[in-house]
């Protein structure tokens, strides 16, 4: 299939220059899938960001937040990415994915940085709501093009990589928070955005190569141009109950680490560690997740994305389990590498399924799809950890609700592939 694209993208636009890569991989893809790969790692950049500052916005800008309130802002940016990832996954098979790509990353960086300057919790959350959807079109779009630009037994691979990049930028948002807000206050972790305004999107402008959709070749018959790449060919036979598992799965899976990502700082603060702690937990959970991703790469290459993404989900569920017993320092630094692991590892492992399962035609629709109902899950997360609090249900509700998520997306993911391998079992047969 990966062919099919290729050979099609040059009667549409200007393909990236051959050569000068490794196993056959051209030199500006590679530079094209560096350049996705960094503006993915300001989505999980702004996962942890808000997680960082969130004690500061509660006491020292004097703007009345209580924790529930706080999960009510944290939550703005999410429902941004959950409409930006809906819109900007069909808009990137429509319209071309580098158009989508750089117009959403300008759309996040310019909105991100202006929540430095937010005078108010109200105007706070409007611009984290219309930075989120710039930042949650990027995923889905930048995922799609790297399908495109990489060989189809690397597409796996490569998309489980590409998002090293969101524990990659947590980790990043967590290390600079720890010497940054004591000294310059929180508006500056925001600031940070003007990186991907003056670096990032200028690199994406010289080599993001345009794709546009391929059409409806190989689509059904009787299909039209618009079925061919719009939701209704999600939702309808062979792929609507595919469609449907893999998106409820997202929203769990999102559930769990976007409430971690969110909430973990302040629980621990609430646990009783300082500021410096928290965010080294924080930081732990973050590493995990890189980890994950090498780790999930290579187990989802051997063993099928689908299947490791059950065992990543299992361990992410156990491991929280075991945070709620109080077990010690060194213990609960390896319980959150785990959980990172487990939640970001099968996140990974869904968008390679999904980037796998679909036909080029409708892979930035059904990535988009997948990450914009997803997105519920990350919306709710933040407002869920904070009600869990407000109602005086304590640090360790928090841990088993995100658990609960984990061991969801578990078999969610083991109904997605029974019914997988019932598909090709009846794809065979047929034959």
């Amino acid at each position: 299939m990966n062919h099919t694209t290729s050979a099609a993208a040059p009667q549409r636009t200007a393909a990236p220059a051959t050569g000068g890569g490794f196993s056959g991989f051209p030199r500006r893809s590679m530079l094209a899938v560096l350049v996705c790969w960094l503006l993915v790692v300001f989505d999980g950049y702004d996962l942890i960001v808000y997680g960082t500052v969130q004690g500061s916005l509660i006491n020292n800008t004097g703007w009345g937040l209580t924790k529930a309130t706080a999960g009510t802002i944290g939550s703005m940016a999410f429902v941004g990415m959950m409409i930006g990832a809906v819109f900007a996954g069909r808009m990137s098979d429509t319209w071309g994915r580098r158009r989508t790509i750089i117009g959403c990353a300008i759309v996040f960086s310019v909105f991100t940085i202006f929540c430095a300057f937010a005078p108010n919790a109200p105007v706070f959350g409007g611009l984290r709501l219309l930075a989120g959807i710039g930042l949650g079109g990027l995923v889905p779009s930048a995922n799609a093009l790297v399908a495109e630009l990489v060989p189809e037994k690397w597409r796996s691979t490569i998309a489980t990589l590409m998002m090293s990049g969101v524990p990659i930028g947590g980790s990043i948002a967590a290390l600079v928070g720890i010497p940054l807000i004591p000294a310059f206050g929180w508006p500056v972790m925001f600031l940070v955005a003007v990186v991907a305004l003056l670096v990032v999107i200028p690199l994406g402008i010289r080599y993001l190569p345009e794709t546009l959709a391929p059409g409806p070749k190989g689509a059904a018959q009787g299909s039209t141009a618009k079925d061919a790449v719009g939701f209704g060919s999600l939702l309808r036979a062979p792929y609507l109950g595919t469609s449907l598992l893999f998106a409820i799965g997202t929203l769990v899976t999102l559930f769990a680490w976007y409430g971690l990502g969110t909430w973990l700082p302040n629980l621990m603060q609430l646990a009783g560690y300082n500021l410096g702690s928290a965010l080294t937990f924080a930081l732990a959970l973050n590493l995990g997740a890189v980890a994950g991703s090498v780790l999930t790469a290579w187990a989802g290459t051997r063993f099928g994305p689908v299947p490791t993404a059950i065992a990543a989900a299992a361990v992410a569920a156990a491991a929280l389990v075991v945070l709620v017993t109080g077990p010690p320092v060194a213990v609960v630094y390896l319980m959150l590498v785990l959980a990172g692991v487990g939640t970001h590892g099968t996140q990974c492992l869904i968008i390679a399924a999904v980037a796998s399962h679909y036909p080029a035609h409708l892979r930035g629709t059904a990535l988009g799809w997948a990450l914009g109902v997803g997105r519920i899950g990350a919306v709710a997360a933040p407002q869920a950890g904070g009600l869990l609090l407000a109602a005086g249900l304590g640090v360790n509700s928090n841990f088993l609700a995100f658990a609960g998520a984990a061991a969801a997306a578990a078999v969610l993911l083991a109904a997605v592939g029974t019914k997988i391998k019932k598909s090709t079992a009846v794809g065979v047969s047929n034959v």
